[in-house]
């Protein structure tokens, strides 16, 4: 590389690599710098599964339709209506080209998951999951002749006349400046500073674990903040959802979460339901449960299953508690006994005719006259032995962000920042003002990295 890059790319995550990849297509020279040791590239990208995808017939592994409006009124459901409908569109709109383009850049599909995760017409999952994804677009930079510094982290962008006019990093031990003549950030939220969240959420977010990397800590987003940059996204908006409470504080991932919520009773630390646990199909509604558990004693919670559902959900890496009574379920939790079987008793005796249970769709089989309801799959829970999982909230990522347009661009007051673009998560609050749609981080990184490439590219060539 020359001594000054086209194109710095900040971050190294799927958004990252699909805005470096598309502005070396269009012939710019870039460097990405990736905070991250090189077996940790790829920020939360590597611990994905899917790309939720428009498309309007069969397209690769995905079957039936998946139409434009349809799209958007899963979206609209779980956001509650928070979202830039006009960006929202563009990302659905484009993501029906996404998928063949991912596929010509190295990466591959395989059947959809079973399970609560069936999302046969509406996702399409990678083989060999994130990491494989992540390998294949550094494999293709590499050969477009990117490069990539590990272990870069970014200090300091500094802007002058609504421009980016230096970058500061550190690598090697050392602080580093570069000069690019265009900047793309893609370099997540700041859930991972810890502090931060408790400035946000108040104390309770020091209970919380992180399912992905410990370096998204928001030192640019802040930065960039700091000097006017128009944000979006109310800080204590995020994906967060219920994983097992024996999750390590950071960079869990996939394995510890846990899809049993529809097929069980969710408890608090004294024993209580506190919602209703089939309120809508999974991929719907899995991200609402951070939040729910984060709202409870202790921000732990508690899924209560018997044996006729142990084999309806992935299970989390950790296995379950089991006992062959409530009682001894309940002490193995440390939850009240005798409140726990209250509960379940009470539970069981609102459940009617269970023969319309259906596990992969809504099957309307609810409760009677029980506060909070369960709307779907209420089956009672009198088969033993019986299962238990902790719940702890496992945050994601953040939804404060930057502020974008149409075309990435971020902007400082009424004026576009002439070189600045950014993709990813550090921008999905443009999109995601609450609630989470599955695969949908991914559909934004994916769409919004290759708009920030190729208009940097187009930029600076």
């Amino acid at each position: 590389m020359r001594r000054e890059p086209d194109i710095v790319v900040v971050g190294g995550g799927n958004a990252a690599l699909c805005a470096a990849i598309s502005a070396a297509e269009s012939g710019a020279q870039v460097l990405m710098l990736e905070a991250a040791p090189k077996p940790y590239r790829g920020g939360n990208s590597r611990h994905t599964r899917n790309f939720r995808c428009m498309h309007n017939g069969p397209l690769g592994p995905l079957a039936d339709s998946y139409e434009e409006e349809e799209y958007l009124a899963d979206l609209l459901k779980v956001t509650g209506g928070r979202t830039d409908e006009r960006l929202a569109r563009l990302a659905i709109r484009i993501s029906e080209d996404c998928l063949p383009w991912m596929e010509s850049h190295g990466v591959r599909f395989q059947p959809s998951l079973s399970g609560t995760l069936s999302l046969a017409r509406t996702n399409a999952f990678f083989l060999g999951g994130g990491k494989s994804l992540v390998n294949a677009y550094y494999r293709t930079a590499n050969a477009l002749g990117v490069s990539v510094q590990y272990e870069a982290p970014v200090t300091h962008l500094e802007i002058m006349d609504n421009r980016v006019v230096r970058i500061d990093y550190t690598h090697d031990g050392d602080s580093k400046s570069v000069t690019p003549k265009a900047v793309v950030v893609a370099s997540g939220g700041f859930q991972a500073d810890i502090d931060w969240l408790a400035r946000a959420w108040g104390p309770a977010a020091r209970n919380f674990l992180i399912r992905g990397t410990p370096y998204n800590r928001g030192a640019v987003l802040a930065d960039l903040m700091n000097q006017g940059v128009e944000q979006v996204g109310d800080p204590t908006q995020c994906h967060a959802v219920a994983i097992d409470g024996r999750a390590p504080k950071f960079d869990g991932g996939i394995v510890t979460r846990l899809d049993c919520v529809p097929f069980s009773i969710v408890v608090n630390r004294n024993g209580e339901r506190f919602y209703d646990e089939g309120e809508d199909v999974w991929p719907k509604r899995y991200a609402i449960w951070g939040r729910l558990v984060a709202a409870q004693p202790d921000q732990v919670g508690y899924a209560i299953i018997d044996a006729k559902s142990l084999e309806l959900f992935m299970p989390s890496v950790f296995p379950p508690k089991v006992a062959s009574t409530l009682e001894g379920l309940a002490a193995s939790l440390d939850l009240p006994p005798e409140r726990l079987r209250t509960t379940v008793e009470s539970f069981n005796a609102s459940c009617g005719d269970t023969s319309g249970f259906h596990p992969t769709e809504l099957d309307g089989v609810s409760t009677t006259g029980l506060v909070p309801p369960k709307t779907n799959w209420a089956r009672p829970i009198d088969t033993p032995p019986y299962y238990g999982y902790p719940l702890r909230t496992g945050v994601t990522f953040t939804y404060l962000g930057l502020k974008v347009d149409k075309d990435a661009q971020c902007s400082i007051g009424s004026r576009p920042v002439a070189n600045l673009w950014a993709a990813g998560e550090t921008m999905a609050g443009s999109i995601l003002g609450q609630g989470y749609l599955a695969g949908f981080g991914m559909t934004i990184g994916t769409v919004f990295g290759r708009i920030a490439g190729q208009e940097a590219a187009a930029h600076v060539i």
